[in-house]
């Protein structure tokens, strides 16, 4: 994990939740994931580990841990929700439209935009999601270059 097991603790502490082993094991499993887990996916891989865990213990844990910013939440082009750890160092996704990959990147123009806004329109930015969407270059040139249109 990437804060120590003492450090959760502390934060589960401060907010009056305890830090059980099952809500370890879901962050554990976000962490270790090199993609975004929707809940299900997420519970089978936590289940390999521990035989008793259940769905509903998965949804509640990831209920608390996005409250507790630990974990985001993102509607990647899918009707249910993708889960991931929360990271030291912002990103955003772009998804394929065809064959439904994500990629994840970083820019600097987001940080430009929060700042401009912040000093035009005196606001405070804490957060900023960014999701593109289109097509990746193997299913454009896997396509014959039908894809063309822009949304």
């Amino acid at each position: 994990m990437g804060e120590s097991r003492e450090q959760l603790r502390d934060a589960f502490r401060a907010v009056g939740r305890r830090l059980t082993a099952q809500r370890c094991l879901v962050l554990e499993v976000l962490e270790a994931s090199d993609g975004h887990l929707d809940a299900e996916a997420l519970y089978d891989q936590a289940k390999i580990l521990d035989p008793n865990i259940s769905l509903a213990t998965v949804y509640r844990t990831l209920a608390v841990l996005k409250k507790m910013d630990l974990v985001e939440e993102h509607r990647l082009g899918e009707e249910h929700s993708h889960y991931e750890s929360v990271r030291d160092r912002p990103h955003y996704h772009f998804t394929c439209l065809d064959c439904g990959r994500v990629i994840e990147f970083d820019t600097p123009l987001v940080r430009q935009i929060r700042q401009e806004l912040s000093q035009r329109e005196g606001v405070r930015v804490i957060g900023a999601h960014l999701h593109l969407t289109g097509y990746c270059a193997r299913c454009q040139n896997g396509s014959g270059g039908q894809h063309t249109h822009e949304e």
